[in-house]
């Protein structure tokens, strides 16, 4: 599975975002609707569907007790959900503090998994980014 791009979404009273209905049925047929969410070292979510996620987590599990500290960051994160009857999930008060959701979250495919992105928080990383120019394996891709 290969998810890219997606929509901007409004996140309810109650914290949960609608799965866009694109990668839903995919999510439900594929892995149930069962996701992992958890935080990303770039200062948004990842949400990946639960094969994707285990599949990291024994990478993760294999680092040497040197890399405690991130495998806590990573491991000690992750939640499981999953998508409910009104193709929502729920994304934990917890991880919505840390990321910064409140209203307008931009669930954006990227790749195997899914990134979740305050609105105001990705615009201002995509500018330094662009600010600082396309890495060298980008330069002579053709956009036209």
């Amino acid at each position: 599975m290969v998810f890219r791009g997606g929509p901007v979404l409004t996140l309810d009273a109650k914290g949960r975002l609608t799965v866009p209905s694109r990668w839903r049925d995919l999510l439900m047929t594929t892995v149930q609707g069962q996701l992992v969410v958890a935080k990303h070292p770039d200062g948004c979510l990842a949400l990946y569907p639960l094969p994707v996620w285990e599949k990291i987590e024994n990478t993760v599990l294999d680092l040497s007790w040197e890399n405690d500290a991130w495998r806590r960051f990573m491991i000690g994160s992750a939640t499981e959900i999953e998508i409910d009857t009104g193709s929502r999930v729920l994304i934990p008060p917890e991880l919505r503090t840390w990321a910064g959701l409140e209203k307008d979250v931009k669930f954006m495919g990227v790749g195997s998994h899914f990134e979740l992105w305050d609105q105001t928080r990705y615009d201002a990383r995509e500018t330094v980014a662009l600010a600082q120019g396309r890495p060298e394996p980008l330069r002579n891709l053709v956009v036209r």
